[in-house]
């Protein structure tokens, strides 16, 4: 049989997302690295505390579907908080709508959040986590808006909403 165009399309298209379901997985954001975190906790305890899609984006560095979150349509004054150890993270007032389908903001709080060099997916990017726990957040980027010129697109699981005066 010869393959038709339309199969290897198919193939071609279904081994990609193969291999990005395998690497959309990693190890936890503290496993491999030297940093010491405030907020540790074992794995059987991480599991316990954060639902199962929560874990894989916080602790595996895993990505929620966009325009899933509903913090995307969250407008009202507040803060974000870290969903594995409630540490503030961003201040509603600079939160925007990027159009990504994920969570963005211009800044986070001081001595919020610390950044790494993410080299998944054969690029270099600037990964987000918590800087007390270590969770996963998202990824920064230098197409955001001024006055930072920065896009923090987080992943809505790793983010919890707090109302109130931002």
């Amino acid at each position: 049989m010869t393959p038709t165009r339309r199969h290897l399309l198919f193939t071609g298209t279904a081994s990609a997302l193969g291999l990005a379901a395998v690497f959309s997985h990693r190890q936890a954001p503290a496993a491999g690295s030297s940093e010491v975190f405030e907020v540790t906790l074992t794995d059987a305890q991480w599991r316990a505390k954060l639902t199962p899609q929560q874990y894989a984006v916080l602790r595996q560095e895993s990505t929620e579907r966009p325009g899933s979150s509903p913090l995307n349509k969250e407008h009202r004054a507040g803060t974000f908080t870290c969903a594995g150890c409630a540490l503030p993270l961003f201040s509603s007032t600079t939160k925007f709508d990027s159009g990504t389908g994920w969570p963005s903001f211009w800044k986070p709080l001081d001595k919020a959040v610390a950044t790494r060099t993410d080299r998944t997916f054969g690029m270099a990017r600037t990964e987000v986590h918590c800087r007390r726990c270590g969770g996963h957040l998202g990824h920064v980027f230098n197409d955001g808006p001024q006055p930072t010129g920065l896009r923090y697109c987080m992943n809505g699981l790793s983010l919890q909403f707090t109302p109130g005066a931002a």
